[in-house]
């Protein structure tokens, strides 16, 4: 294989990796908030598994989540993870 190739390669991983530290701490500022996605809200998927998608949130399900800034959770009437699930617990 061409060296050329290989250090260009490598390079370009290195370059890639570098871009992913930067994103991920742009998250830093944000908090999952359960409870409080509108129907076809949400972010991602749920605590009970039934989506893996975002917009797939069904209105008033607290398993449900959005980010949202950190510290603004619990005044927008929100829950923390463990709190979802135990509420979901219940429901069992």
């Amino acid at each position: 294989m061409n060296q050329h190739l290989i250090a260009s390669s490598a390079l370009a991983s290195l370059l890639a990796l570098g871009l992913v530290g930067p994103a991920a701490a742009q998250d830093s500022g944000k908090e999952k908030c359960y409870g409080i996605a509108k129907a076809g809200q949400n972010d991602c998927a749920n605590l009970s598994g039934t989506h893996s998608c975002a917009g797939q949130a069904t209105a008033g399900d607290v398993g449900e989540w959005k980010y949202v800034a950190k510290g603004t959770c619990k005044a927008a009437g929100g829950l923390s993870a463990a709190e979802a699930k135990a509420k979901l617990a219940e429901k069992k």
